[in-house]
């Protein structure tokens, strides 16, 4: 029997990782791929919780910037992520995969509404449980919403599943050669140094709540079940020097 390092995750998939090669809107081949990856993992006994970004289907800052009020614009982005939920939902069911999609807007006729104790039966129960529109508010990224999810359902860590990235360095590979990356970090050291993992607020809430946080490159086929095995890939961020 494999021993899991990790009994209860929540996966943050960016948008862009359901966009496959062309990057924007949403390509089935990849999601269906991302699927069999998560199922492969949740045939573990691993219990998994998932959220998932709209940046492949609508940025709210950006439209913001181009005139739209703010507000309109964020709310447009959560619907994004429905969508996106609701694909990944289906993707899961058809490979035999129990699955339950959770938002934070109501909308009962596509979705139940996020309810934290049926969220948690749900995970009890083996399924996995996708939570989409974002906290139901604006201003807040899924980045937080992953942080706040996963502090309520008591996720032993945050998986950031990166479309072509996998870790964190000190600068932007892809413009820096000497760029180097971490193998471990500190949640206290991503706020000193600015390192834009996740938001300010979302790292906040991941180290208040000790919450271990694992950056990975999503696009390596089987790279999530190395996670959750223990494998050292990509960047884990803890609170272990500040608990010491």
């Amino acid at each position: 029997m494999v021993e899991a390092k990790y009994k209860r995750i929540l996966i943050k998939l960016s948008g862009e990782a359901l966009a496959g090669e062309r990057g924007v809107g949403i390509d089935l081949p990849t999601v269906q791929a991302v699927a069999r990856e998560i199922k492969e993992v949740h045939d573990f006994g691993v219990e998994i919780a998932l959220v998932i970004g709209g940046g492949n289907l609508w940025r709210g800052e950006p439209a913001s910037q181009a005139g739209m009020d703010r507000v309109q614009a964020d709310y447009t982005g959560m619907l994004g992520t429905v969508m996106n939920a609701l694909v990944m939902a289906d993707s899961l069911k058809q490979i035999g995969v129990d699955t339950r999609v959770q938002t934070a807007i109501n909308m009962q006729q596509v979705a139940e509404p996020y309810v934290r104790g049926r969220a948690l039966r749900h995970l009890e129960k083996g399924r996995i449980v996708i939570f989409a529109a974002g906290v139901g508010s604006p201003y807040f990224s899924t980045d937080t919403t992953s942080a706040l999810r996963a502090a309520e359902i008591d996720a032993d860590a945050i998986l950031m599943a990166k479309n072509g990235v996998d870790g964190v360095y000190n600068d932007d590979p892809r413009k820096n050669a000497d760029a180097f990356k971490f193998d471990e970090l500190t949640h206290m050291e991503v706020l000193k140094r600015g390192l834009k993992i996740m938001d300010s607020t979302a790292s906040s809430l991941s180290m208040d709540n000790d919450i271990d946080l694992v950056v990975f490159n999503l696009n390596q086929p089987g790279n999530i079940k190395r996670v959750v095995l223990g494998e050292q890939i990509g960047t884990t961020v803890t609170n272990k020097n500040e608990n010491e």
